[in-house]
């Protein structure tokens, strides 16, 4: 009886490319701003945004976990790969400018409890990444987040500087360290659907 000959073994077909998932965030303790996008090659593409509120009347303690956990909820939710978080900028209001570092805080440990890396920028570096003048107007980073990610519409402001930040992390700093697609709001410390800016109502 004749040995059957091995079936030689195919080459295996190279692995198709992975898009990278960014976090961005645009931290605010009202409302903290939330946008996700991927990256594959020079392409990117929005995959969701949002906005984390908190309720005013609580506490300040409690107001700080809703953003954490909130943050969390979305990490877990879409399984990003890097995280970018914008820079507290010191304005004429110093308890203002402590409350947003605080709000700030709590998003960056909940970054990095799920393990994510964490870049930082600041507004200047996101307007210059994203408009080319980093004294650009809030108008001009929302028209041009609009045009970058092809969405038929401009996503409200704190959303808009959230996927800013993400796609400044794109463009520039994947080295970190250095400088389906429904929406997510929180409301409250609960994760609800928000609208979609790809659909046209």
């Amino acid at each position: 009886m004749s040995a059957i000959p091995p079936v030689s073994a195919k080459p295996n077909a190279a692995a198709a490319p992975v898009p990278v998932r960014i976090l961005g965030i645009d931290p605010g303790l009202r409302c903290t701003g939330f946008g996700l996008i991927d990256k594959l090659g020079n392409k990117l593409a929005y995959v969701s945004s949002g906005c984390i509120r908190t309720d005013d009347t609580r506490t300040l303690p409690e107001r700080l976990e809703v953003i954490y956990q909130g943050i969390r909820e979305i990490v877990a939710a879409h399984g990003p790969a890097q995280a970018a978080v914008e820079k507290v900028f010191v304005n004429v209001n110093p308890q203002s400018t402590l409350l947003l570092g605080q709000a700030r805080g709590a998003a960056i440990t909940a970054l990095v409890s799920t393990g994510l890396p964490v870049g930082e920028y600041t507004a200047l570096q996101v307007k210059q990444a994203v408009v080319g003048n980093g004294k650009a107007a809030k108008e001009q980073v929302q028209h041009m987040v609009k045009r970058l990610l092809g969405l038929p519409g401009d996503p409200s402001a704190d959303a808009a500087d959230a996927l800013a930040c993400a796609i400044a992390h794109a463009h520039g700093g994947q080295g970190l360290g250095h400088i389906a697609t429904a929406g997510l709001r929180v409301r409250g410390g609960r994760l609800m659907e928000a609208p979609n800016p790809r659909k046209r109502t």
